[in-house]
């Protein structure tokens, strides 16, 4: 069917790891036939718009890149965010996606065309047709900010620490930092030494362990370089390390205790005023929430120019920021950093399916994809990190990887059928999440005490995998064609049939 428009066999959401991963493993199946559509204008995702002061990675640097894409001049054992973003800039040009690459092309919908047998996307760089969309948008894209009474009406830089203004100069001035995550605890030490006053509004303490950080020698980085092989038994070790450690926060929590003490002498040597230390003490299992890395953190929280207040922002009247307990502190600038939407990911709104439904109406009792991928009644369409496949400790790369192993699949999967879309049926949707959802039962995550963006509002987890790295690469290493059914291609004759194995 032609309508005009420019049309392509897959569409990719997406710049970052995920997106230019996709666009890797699209250019190896032999498919060249694609686009990658990026909003902003540079390839990077998070690691783009993640820009602030002390932007590093908590993932060891051997492990949190690409296995056929190894670095062996990675200049620290948890490198920053311009050596990061540096090489997806090196991904990009060495496996050649520059001619896929669509910039200021921000998807603005994207609609299945049952007649046509192909999604319609509406870009605000124009529209096109696609075969195939993937989702590689990834959960931390969209920051979340609070609504806060008064915010529009204060008088000075407001910003998300994802969108961080660096024409705001803090030096010298007060600075609400709103959140005590994963970002705060490195933004905090890396602007307390300038700023006149740091008031950090922290809800829930995270656990903080020790960051074993290095240079990475000249001699390391020759050797990496020389010899793959040594940076490959490097990579295999970090990830038996972390695999170990994911293992306990799934199946045996309890496990978790010897991590929990490490992290208490940890707060006990950093912080000597008992009270000071009291507030900073969680009171949940440690791997409930994300455990954060950090030897500076906690210095920069007993400075004399530092204050940490343990009660929510609720108001912000002028210039002055108001927590819970009714007590206000004048500012001259707040920073957010207050999360993502990741259960609620903005793109659902956005994705229309085959009965005329959002992905978000679709997921009214909470998210849910076969295998993490695909979702019943959105043929064609394919998530990389989808609901269920984030991980509390060890490297997102890894995951990445598996679910492109797994979108090979289902491309290969389609050529043999003959169809125009495979549809993920309903029944192998709610098996697989039955699953996950038993398995999650006994983490971490689930029992740990706390509330954590792992869980949506229903309190059920719908972004962690509750399992190892290695049993969901097994588990997407090959797709199985009876959990979906084929479309017929616009011309055939035959009706919607299922794949026989």
């Amino acid at each position: 069917m032609d309508d005009g428009l420019h049309h392509v066999r897959v569409a990719v959401i997406g710049s970052g790891f995920s997106g230019l991963g996709a666009g890797v493993r699209l250019r190896r199946e032999g498919i060249t036939d694609f686009v990658i559509l990026e909003r902003a204008d540079a390839v990077g995702g998070t690691w783009r718009d993640n820009s602030y002061p002390g932007c590093a990675c908590d993932v060891p640097s051997h492990l949190y890149s690409f296995s056929f894409a190894p670095n062996p001049d990675w200049p620290r054992a948890f490198s920053g965010q311009e050596h990061i973003r540096d090489y997806l800039e090196r991904v990009t040009d060495t496996f050649g996606l520059r001619p896929h690459l669509r910039f200021g092309a921000e998807v603005r919908q994207a609609r299945w065309d049952g007649n046509a047998r192909r999604w319609r996307l509406d870009t605000a760089a124009g529209e096109l047709t696609a075969d195939v969309v993937v989702s590689a948008t990834g959960p931390l894209s969209d920051p979340k900010i609070p609504d806060i009474p008064g915010i529009e009406g204060f008088p000075g830089p407001v910003f998300h620490s994802a969108r961080w203004d660096h024409d705001a100069d803090l030096r010298g001035k007060r600075v609400a930092m709103v959140g005590t995550g994963a970002s705060a605890i490195q933004i905090v030490p890396s602007i307390q030494p300038e700023v006149a006053r740091l008031t950090v509004i922290q809800r829930t303490p995270p656990w903080v362990l020790p960051r074993v950080d290095r240079p990475i020698g000249r001699v390391e980085r020759r050797l990496h370089a020389t010899v793959p092989g040594s940076a490959k038994a490097r990579r295999g070790v970090l990830w038996l390390i972390r695999e170990f450690q994911v293992g306990a926060f799934v199946k045996r929590p309890g496990l978790m205790k010897a991590a929990e003490r490490i992290a208490r002498a940890h707060l006990r040597r950093s912080i000597k005023d008992p009270g000071l230390r009291a507030r900073l003490t969680p009171d949940y299992t440690i791997g409930c929430k994300r455990i954060l890395l950090s030897n500076t953190y906690y210095p920069a929280l007993a400075r004399p120019n530092t204050e940490v207040v343990t009660s929510a922002l609720t108001e912000v009247r002028g210039s002055s920021v108001v927590t819970a307990d009714g007590t206000e502190r004048e500012v001259d600038a707040i920073v957010f950093g207050t999360g993502f939407h990741v259960t609620d990911m903005p793109i659902g709104d956005r994705i229309i399916g085959a009965d005329g439904r959002t992905l978000h109406e679709h997921w009214a009792g909470g998210m849910a994809a076969l295998r993490g991928c695909t979702v019943d009644g959105f043929p064609n369409f394919l998530f990389i990190v989808g609901p269920n496949t984030g991980l509390g400790n060890s490297s997102m790369i890894l995951m990445i990887e598996s679910s492109l192993n797994y979108l090979a699949g289902y491309l290969r999967t389609l050529a043999g059928t003959g169809g125009a879309a495979l549809d993920a049926k309903p029944a192998a949707v709610a098996a697989w999440n039955a699953r996950v959802r038993r398995r999650a039962a006994g983490t971490v995550w689930n029992t740990g005490g706390c509330e954590s963006w792992y869980l949506d509002a229903n309190g059920r987890n719908t972004t962690a995998w509750p399992g190892t790295t290695a049993e969901f690469r097994r588990a997407t290493r090959v797709l199985d064609p009876s959990e979906y059914e084929v479309l017929a291609a616009v011309d055939a004759v035959a009706p919607a049939v299922e794949v026989v194995s």
